[in-house]
Formats: structure tokens, C-alpha cells, sequence
């Protein structure tokens, strides 16, 4: 998708492309009214001035689409406008061992279990094993700094998705 081309995308359509990479209702909805945007830059700067002036609440719903780390299946129902996304996000679990997949397993249900939302990580080129490491260093902390820090991981996904989604050559139509 070029800019201009996403700068003229009608509403619905440019809705779609902006959930794909963050599923907060009024980030997305933020996002599409701000079009047109002048750059790149003016997008991933306006997508974390957006990002910074939601709730929690808003927080939370954009955690919700996200699979738990090594279990990407459970987004085939919910969540298959990003399956694909975050398939190659968690990438790094396809080589785990089995013990780590496990302890991921069972450490991310764990952390939901106190904090409310699945563990967030920005995953794209981490090894499951420092995934692991990372989700092992948070599961203590309470749940407001844990909120901040998916919050912060995040921001660092919908940026990637957004510069993947930019920088992806848009299909022809068929002839």
C-alpha cells in the first residue's frame, strides 16, 4: 500500500487496513480521520500521538486481538484479519522446544490470570526462549506498570504493522 493510496481509501476499507494493525476501536477510527496523511512519518507520529491518548479501556480491546504468545491458533476464529501477521510475529516459536513452549504455556496463562489481559510483546525476531525470559521478568509486576509495558509493546507492533503495511507492493487486479 502506498500513501496515497491509503489516503484514499474509502472509510470502510481504510478501517480494515488501519484494524489490521491495532484492533482499538478508537485508535483505528482516529486513524481513518486523519487521513490524509502528508508521509510516512506523519503516520507512525500521528498513530502514537492517537496511541498515548487512549484508556485503558481502549488498551485492553486492542490486547484482546492478539493471540497468546506460541498460540496463534486460537486467532483463526476471532482474529483472522491478523492471524497471518501474527504467525510471522511469533515466528520465533516455531523452533522452541517443547519445555519452552510448555513454560510459555503455562507462565502465559498465569499472567492472565493476574493481570486480567495476555502477555504483549513485540515478538517479531525474538527467540521463544527470550520471550519466555521476558514474560518470566514481568509476571511479578503489579498490574499497572504491566498495563504500561503491554501498552509500550504495543505501540512497538502497531508501528511495525503499520511500516510492513506501507511498505507492501498493493495487488493488481486480476485480468
Amino acid at each position: 500500500m502506498t500513501l496515497n493510496e491509503l489516503n484514499q481509501l474509502d472509510d470502510n476499507a481504510a478501517y480494515d487496513w488501519f484494524e489490521a494493525s491495532c484492533a482499538a476501536e478508537r485508535w483505528v477510527n482516529a486513524m481513518v480521520n486523519g487521513r490524509p496523511y502528508k508521509s510516512a512519518a506523519d503516520v507512525y507520529s500521528y498513530a502514537v500521538e492517537v496511541w498515548e491518548s487512549l484508556t485503558e479501556s481502549d488498551y485492553r480491546q486492542a490486547f484482546e486481538a492478539h493471540p497468546m504468545i506460541g498460540d496463534v491458533n486460537s486467532l483463526r476464529a476471532k482474529f483472522a484479519n491478523t492471524k497471518d501477521t501474527a504467525a510471522s510475529e511469533q515466528q520465533g516459536t516455531a523452533v522452541a522446544s517443547e519445555e519452552t513452549l510448555q513454560a510459555l504455556y503455562t507462565l502465559n496463562h498465569e499472567y492472565l490470570n493476574k493481570h486480567g489481559f495476555i502477555f504483549i510483546i513485540c515478538a517479531t525476531g525474538l527467540s521463544a526462549d527470550t520471550m519466555l525470559q521476558a514474560l518470566q521478568t514481568r509476571l511479578p509486576n503489579d498490574t499497572v506498570s504491566e498495563l504500561d509495558n503491554a501498552a509500550a509493546e504495543q505501540i512497538k507492533i502497531t508501528l511495525l504493522r503499520l511500516t510492513k503495511g506501507l511498505s507492501a507492493p498493493t495487488q493488481e487486479p486480476s485480468s
